[in-house]
């Protein structure tokens, strides 16, 4: 028997002799659009699509593996293995630890037809590198061992009971389990709970040895990478894994075509009343389900869809629409729904919703209805393609359905689709005999949609003629000194501040972020849901634009816009392309200073908030941050600083009137305290023009004064909230921090958070979520101040109502260790290394990098205080970050509150 050190020597050797023979570059397959295509011997699918204009690199893996994969007894053991990938091989045993020190954000999915794991990283080739070894590793050598499957079944349990809290979770599971009777699709992917709990360790390994192999998976990288040596990386580390010999077996089951109405009913505790439809639909590779896609958006995007319209505007009985169809690569499903109005009856909701839907046939979609929806559809489409980290998904998508460029297929395919063909694809599909909903009623003359048919992707594909690929673009440096140094600043008259980073992306996407502090003390009081309900109202029209009119200029100018309110402010995100910047600019300041508010609009918006009180109040995590909330308010009623109930809160917004709104509006919205930042590709002569002709001549009635929030040290207290028939519980804590984030300290506190409970390598998430298997997700974070020093250190696990017993155990058991002994200098190392990433990462998102100039425009900050806090970050010392600990985890002042149904907690049952 050779030495040790012999064999390691020769091992390396013969790594090394492998890599440089497979070192030869791999011919592309095909390049599309700016994807190239390579294949290994072994069968393994490559797709590389590089993108220099942020630093930022994504890697998608997907296995053509899901829940219909799975035989009989079998259900949720995908997404098993999803979890057990993480458990590690015998060359990298601890995954999570590795991920946080390197800074990946990573994970893993599940869905019917495939397996996904990905990861985003700040672009560095080492850390490239390693994550594709590490892939390659996993796939073939992870454990998949008895005593990772014994903890790990908890917490997967624990994402179960999770979806079972959801009422909407599970009216789908119902939905598709109703309407599928032979395929797998009627199996919900988290599986059967029995399934789950007596898993045979013997059958997972082997499902795992059949389908996790190099010739069912595709490896997708986007982003910042050096493509030649990236090639070499895949090669040497997938390169050597064998194709296996034996073939995995051909799906082939499909079902008959549906002979009649189907119904169920879900009863559950909490939730709003609702109704939703499902039809059965062609599989994502046939050339009809581009009307599909299109059906589902002219059914329900306000204001002009079909179920909006009847629904929420005219007849009142539902406070929202939604939609989904199911790309999937067997014939698949349609879904329609509806909340509706606090107290509604489902009953008579879904008789309404049915005869809009089935309605169609006596009234077919027009023209101009099918314009607005391609135009919607593709700009939807153009953003997401525009977006290196998305992409990689939506690649993983189309493989699973076939074909990655299916993903191409269809966009061209919505396209071309013709009013004639929506409408004929609506008629044969949204019939009664072919939904899920009603009873069945016996018909002399049924009729019946089209049967299921298996379609050739190879053959559709024949067809697909390629568009020209997007340019490429520069690399983006994000060092803070390079983005100040990019940076432009203006100070208008009135008080408007104009931060904008002009540079290269991919597609000329741009971010824009418009932030309005309002008000003060004495003008705020009791007119929290007035403001709230005013802010839900800036997208629903303008005094020169009615509702559809602004959707349509919105769509124009290829904006995707959201409206996010606060105690004292409101802010609007958007994103745009190049050529409409300065246009999109001028509507978001148009749509702030001249918002159409109509009554009926009011009463829809108002509908919406009173539905999500009432869908939140029985929930245990709404129920948990709401105690803990006003256990730590010490304000009084009206005060806007102060917590609501869930009925006061309800109660506020019943009383707002529409003059009220109109008040609010003229008082309160004025430009001295607006702070406007794009991020991206624009013209930044042009943007300050129309920002300057959009904030000329307006003066607010009324100056902005900041909410003080002094320090308050609460009582301690430790509350449980009963909520009954929820298979799921939450905790939370949180204690007063003297601290804002310009702190001397701010760094080290920062760190100890990181360290303690922060990240999936933290000393809370290894003991509760590793370790014991108690939680799918355990977290910690301070709530900055950045005026006084008055922070909050709050601290958070969901987990199953019989464990809190052990949680509780835990977490006491892990603070008492670390007040004792602190943290180890390996552990700080590890915490700096993956924050300064995390932070790097950070800031090459645009809108994100948007958001946090606009933040510091308002400070008085530069980007020069980030890189201060990345030197404090680094220059911390192990006494530091210990000292900040036992300073601030001060456990005889945490305010705790448990909320879940623990009555079968004295079990201790897992």
């Amino acid at each position: 028997m050779a030495h040790p050190i012999l064999r390691a020597l020769l091992g390396a050797l013969s790594f090394s002799l492998l890599a440089a023979a497979s070192a030869a570059p791999m011919a592309p397959v095909r390049t599309v659009e700016g994807i190239s295509e390579y294949r290994l011997p072994n069968g393994l699918q490559v797709l590389l699509a590089p993108d220099a204009s942020k630093p930022t690199t994504t890697v998608n893996v997907t296995y053509r593996v899901g829940s219909k994969h799975e035989n009989y007894g079998e259900t949720g053991m995908a997404h098993l293995l999803e979890h057990l990938i993480f458990k590690g091989t015998p060359k990298h045993p601890n995954v999570w630890a590795e991920f946080a020190k390197r800074g990946l954000a990573a994970n893993g999915t599940t869905w019917f037809d495939r397996t996904n794991y990905y990861a985003s990283f700040s672009a560095n080739p080492d850390t490239l590198k390693w994550y594709l070894g590490w892939q390659a590793d996993a796939m073939v050598n992870s454990f998949i061992a008895k005593k990772d499957l014994d903890t790990e079944m908890t917490v997967v349990r624990n994402e179960m009971e999770m979806g079972e809290n959801s009422p909407g979770n599970i009216v789908f599971e119902r939905l598709f389990a109703t309407m599928f009777q032979w395929h797998n699709y009627a199996k919900s992917t988290i599986g059967a709970r029995t399934d789950v709990e007596n898993v045979d360790i013997g059958r997972l390994q082997a499902f795992y040895k059949l389908h996790y192999q190099p010739d069912n998976a595709t490896l997708i990288v986007t982003g910042k990478f050096d493509p030649a040596q990236t090639l070499g990386w895949i090669q040497a580390s997938f390169g050597p894994l064998k194709k296996p010999a034996k073939p995995r077996p051909k799906l082939y089951t499909l079902d008959p075509v549906q002979d009649g109405e189907r119904s169920v009913t879900v009863r559950r505790t909490g939730g709003t009343p609702s109704a939703t439809v499902a039809y059965h639909v062609p599989a994502s590779s046939h050339p009809d389900y581009a009307a599909v896609e299109l059906i589902t958006t002219l059914m329900t995007e306000p204001p002009a869809g079909r179920l909006h319209k009847r629904l929420v505007e005219e007849l009142k009985t539902a406070s929202g629409v939604s939609g989904f169809s199911a790309a999937l690569a067997e014939p698949s499903a349609l879904l329609l729904g509806a909340d509706a109005q606090p107290g509604g009856d489902p009953e008579a909701l879904g008789k309404a919703l049915l005869q809009v839907v089935e309605g169609v046939a006596a009234q077919p979609f027009t023209q101009a209805e099918l314009d607005r929806a391609k135009t919607r559809w593709l700009n939807r489409w153009e953003k997401l393609f525009g977006d290196p980290q998305q992409v990689g998904t939506a690649l993983s998508e189309a493989i699973a359905s076939g074909d990655w460029r299916l993903f191409f297929l269809l966009r061209d395919r919505v396209k071309a689709a013709t009013l004639a063909d929506v409408n004929r694809v609506a008629a044969e599909r949204l019939l009664p005999a072919n939904r899920t909903l009603a009873l069945y009623v016996p018909t002399d003359k049924p009729v019946r949609a089209p049967k299921p048919e298996a379609v050739d992707v190879a053959a559709q594909i024949q067809t697909f003629v390629p568009q020209a690929a997007l340019a490429s673009v520069a690399a983006f440096d994000t060092a803070p000194a390079a983005i100040e140094r990019a940076t432009q600043r203006v100070s208008l008259p009135n008080g408007a501040r104009l931060v904008m980073l002009a540079k290269p992306t991919r597609g000329n996407q741009v971010h824009g972020t418009l932030t309005l502090r309002f008000g003060n003390l004495a003008a705020l009081k009791g007119q929290r849901s007035t403001t709230d309900l005013l802010a839900a109202l800036l997208d629903k029209g303008t005094t020169a634009l009615d509702r559809q009119q602004l959707r349509d200029r919105l769509d124009a100018l290829k904006m995707e816009l959201g409206v996010r309110d606060s105690t004292a402010g409101v802010s609007l995100g958007w994103t745009t392309t190049r050529e409409h910047a300065a246009e999109a600019t001028a509507l978001v300041l148009h749509l702030l200073r001249e918002p159409r508010l109509d009554a009926a609009t009011l009463e829809e918006v108002r509908a919406q908030f009173i539905t999500g009180i009432d869908a939140m109040k029985s929930e245990p995590e709404n129920i948990a941050s709401n105690t803990l909330n006003r256990l730590r308010s010490a304000h009084p009623e009206g005060d806007p600083r102060n917590e609501r109930t869930f009925e006061g809160t309800r109660a506020d917004l019943q009383a707002v009137t529409l003059e009220g709104v109109k008040r609010a509006h003229a008082s309160l919205y004025g430009p001295q305290a607006l702070t406007l930042s794009l991020v991206g590709d624009f013209d930044a002569k042009a943007v300050q023009a129309a920002v300057e002709k959009g904030v000329a001549n307006w003066t607010g009635a009324l100056a902005h004064e900041r909410l003080p929030q002094p320090f308050q040290d609460f009582p301690a207290a430790d509350v449980r909230q009963a909520t009954p028939d929820k298979q799921n519980a939450t905790f939370l804590a949180a204690v007063s921090v003297p601290l804002n984030d310009m702190d001397p300290q701010y760094a080290a506190l920062l760190l100890a958070d990181y360290i303690l409970g922060s990240n999936t390598d933290s000393r809370l998430w290894v003991r509760i979520r590793e370790r014991e298997g108690l939680s799918y997700g355990t977290w910690s974070y301070v709530d900055w101040n950045s005026f006084e020093a008055a922070s909050t250190w709050v601290f958070g696990a969901i987990f199953a109502p019989q464990n809190r017993p052990r949680v509780e155990k835990a977490l006491k058991e892990e603070f008492a260790r670390a007040l004792k002994d602190g943290f180890t200098a390996q552990e700080l190392t590890n915490a700096k290394r993956a924050l300064l990433n995390y932070r790097a990462l950070g800031r090459a998102q645009d809108g994100g990098l948007a958001g946090s100039l606009a933040q510091q425009s308002y400070l008085g900050r530069t980007m020069a205080r980030t890189a201060e806090v990345d030197a404090q970050i680094e220059a911390a010392t192990l006494q530091q970050v210990n000292e900040a600990l036992r300073r601030h985890l001060r456990l005889d002042a945490l305010q705790i509150v448990w909320a879940g149904d623990f009555k079968d907690e004295a079990t201790g049952a897992k």
